[in-house]
């Protein structure tokens, strides 16, 4: 009897045991230990010359709540992704911590995100507690990829100063929303519907040498982070057939 009511106990602790593991590893809400530090020598925002190819934006977005990454930032694809971040300290750090956009590439002393100032200092419980981990400089966190909102801006394509109409075309993509990343792009004729795959010239940057004429329809391909659900979205803007460089063209899209 003692055996049988053993055996029921390790099967059903088994069971739960394997029950969590599933759990934990089918886990996409769950967060996920590493170390975060600061940009250096830094004003409050972030960075305008980052990787991802932002320019000013870059430092700006989302208050200021930027951050460089590392592993995430994912040869470009992780630029604009969102994560919720906070520290581990609880004695000065808040339980709800920032949400960050990452918006460069990087890494110091293993950490998978250097904040902006500004986003170092968001993750405390107070001011005098911000002071406190701006002099410990790195610190251990938990983070979690969150679904960027931007209520009152739809996706917008600024043009790269580099480009040339109509031989050369390049742009980023603005104001990224939602939880997928955006893993490819195609350029189509709006007359024809000829579509052109797009070159990621590096970060949130993609590019055309001898793109197609007239106006311009962007179409961006939305992918969760295993690329198993995958969608084609058509802005209903186009890009006019008199595009310039310098200039940012609203999609009149917002992507959830």
């Amino acid at each position: 009897m003692a055996l049988h009511i053993f055996c029921g106990f390790f099967l059903t602790t088994t069971f739960v045991f394997m029950q969590t593991l599933a759990d934990t590893s089918s886990c996409t809400d769950c967060f996920v230990n590493s170390r975060a530090t600061y940009y250096p020598h830094s004003e409050q925002n972030g960075t305008a010359n980052g990787a991802c190819g932002f320019g000013s934006f870059g430092a700006l977005v989302n208050g200021g709540d930027v951050s460089a990454a590392s592993s995430l930032y994912r040869n470009g694809v992780g630029c604009g992704a969102c994560y919720q971040v906070r520290c581990t300290e609880s004695e000065y750090c808040s339980d709800n911590g920032v949400i960050v956009v990452i918006t460069d590439q990087g890494s110091s002393d293993n950490t998978d995100f250097i904040l902006s100032e500004h986003a170092f200092d968001r993750m405390a419980q107070t001011t005098d507690a911000a002071s406190y981990l701006l002099a410990l400089g790195v610190l251990d966190i938990q983070y979690r990829r969150v679904a960027c909102s931007y209520p009152h801006e739809n996706i917008t394509f600024k043009i790269d100063e580099s480009s040339s109409n109509p031989n050369y075309l390049a742009f980023v993509i603005w104001y990224q929303q939602g939880i997928r990343d955006i893993t490819a792009v195609q350029l189509c004729e709006t007359e024809n519907f000829e579509c052109k795959l797009l070159d990621r010239s590096h970060g949130a940057v993609w590019s055309s040498i001898s793109p197609p004429s007239g106006p311009l329809s962007i179409r961006m391909l939305f992918s969760d982070e295993d690329e198993e659900n995958e969608e084609w979205v058509v802005p209903p803007n186009n890009l006019p057939a008199d595009w310039k460089a310098g200039q940012t063209y609203d999609s009149g899209i917002q992507v959830n």
